[in-house]
């Protein structure tokens, strides 16, 4: 009997082509695409026809792969657990990462529990990562995709051990180019679709403009302070800042300047040179392990704190409710509300959100 499988498709190729490899390997496929925010909602009314367009190119693959296809309305659910926790982040001083939070709450959440309601055995995405199932240790572990320049496991350090036995990802070992090469033999019309570089809910860029939009709250005005404790000027509200930030400061000075912290209590933006961004350690919260059950002992790691750049030989360890992560080199702007994910060589170790930058 055929295992049957919900492929997520969001009108791109990469989904596209998951579908099509999931039908050439025998399984029982139906197509989804969820609708996930309202672009009037957000006071973008010209996203709305990005949505639209999408959801009829994903029609338009279903149609020609044979298969059914469903939409599927997640827009009270990325509301709460994607756009408002994103303002919220950012009102409270943090640099949040939606895409984690989607694919905890929305892709490997409600979709997933979606297709196992329709009685499906597997979520299929295009996500690039690679899912094995290790019998000596009993756990089902994530791993790099095979196209480094691609890789997402980064973006998926938080799905846990159900999650990841009902989960596909069918282009865990293919570059983009042959992905793009499956589609077009395919006759997929999304096989030269550019691929989506922004935050889906933002497609402008302008995510403050998104936050007093939605929040109707005008940022309240502060001082950017020097490291030294100098007050050079005022800043136009924290929400328009984050922590390495070097552009739109508007500060003249003998040196170049950035933003080193973000004092929320005294509603201040702390500057300084480029040497102050540097912390030799973080702690982290909402751990995540999917290697191991739980972190016992300190534990060596390669560790990366943003989704583009090169992991680093870190030790991680418990330290109350967080765990503890400590750089052998000091790390370049360690920002609050971004992920923190640790690997051992091609596998996820975990990971978890930074709550706080150590400089000492």
């Amino acid at each position: 009997m055929k295992k049957k499988v919900l492929a997520a498709m969001s009108g791109g190729v990469d989904s596209s082509a998951a579908a099509l490899l999931l039908l050439k390997e025998g399984y029982e496929v139906i197509g989804a695409t969820a609708r996930m925010f309202d672009g009037a909602a957000i006071g973008l009314p010209g996203a709305a026809l990005n949505i639209e367009r999408d959801i009829k190119d994903a029609q338009a693959v279903a149609e020609k792969l044979g298969i059914e296809h469903k939409v599927v309305d997640l827009c009270p659910c990325f509301k709460e657990k994607v756009i408002s926790h994103f303002i919220e982040e950012y009102r409270c001083g943090r640099t949040p990462n939606p895409c984690v939070d989607c694919n905890k709450h929305i892709k490997f959440g409600a979709l997933l529990d979606y297709a196992l309601a329709l009685g499906c055995d597997y979520l299929a995405t295009g996500h690039y990562a690679r899912i094995f199932y290790d019998a000596e240790c009993g756990r089902w572990l994530l791993a790099r995709g095979g196209d480094r320049r691609k890789d997402q496991s980064y973006m998926l350090f938080s799905l846990s051990q159900q999650q990841l036995a009902h989960v596909l990802l069918p282009l865990a070992a293919l570059s983009k180019d042959e992905i793009r090469a499956a589609a077009q033999d395919g006759g997929l019309v999304t096989a030269q679709k550019p691929d989506s570089q922004d935050i889906c809910f933002v497609p402008d860029g302008d995510y403050a403009g998104l936050i007093r939009r939605v929040n109707a709250a005008k940022p309240a005005l502060g001082k950017f302070v020097h490291v030294n404790g100098q007050v050079l000027g005022s800043h136009k509200g924290m929400i328009n800042y984050t922590i390495g930030q070097r552009k739109g400061l508007g500060i003249a000075y003998d040196y170049p300047l950035y933003v080193i912290e973000k004092d929320m209590e005294h509603n201040n933006v702390i500057v300084g040179p480029q040497e102050a961004l540097f912390s030799k350690a973080l702690l982290a919260e909402s751990c995540n392990f999917i290697m191991v059950d739980k972190l016992a002992e300190p534990m060596r790691v390669t560790a990366k704190t943003r989704y583009r750049q090169e992991d680093v030989p870190a030790t991680i360890e418990r330290c109350g409710d967080c765990v503890k992560v400590t750089f052998e080199e000091p790390m370049r702007a360690v920002t609050p509300g971004q992920a923190v994910v640790f690997y051992n060589g091609e596998y996820v170790v975990g990971g978890g959100i930074i709550k706080a930058a150590l400089k000492e």
